[in-house]
């Protein structure tokens, strides 16, 4: 119980500390951004920030699955 206590606690606290509008572009895709205008553009942001977050979110599920399959009962 206590593991599902912080992980809530984690996910809550991320969630109200983030910034609401991230923006993860690098110069060069600012750049091609900047040239696209400003619904493409966001979709690109949109897109960057999918591609950072998708990986972590992996990581995560695994490393919980195997914590719960590692943990002494």
């Amino acid at each position: 119980m206590p593991m599902k206590l912080f992980i809530f606690f984690l996910l809550f606290t991320f969630y109200f500390l983030a910034p609401k509008e991230a923006e993860a572009q690098c110069s060069i895709c600012t750049k091609t951004a900047q040239q696209l205008g400003e619904k493409p553009a966001k979709a690109l942001n949109g897109a960057i920030i999918y591609l950072a977050f998708v990986p972590l979110a992996l990581m995560g599920y695994i490393g919980y699955r195997w914590y719960n399959s590692n943990r002494e009962a």
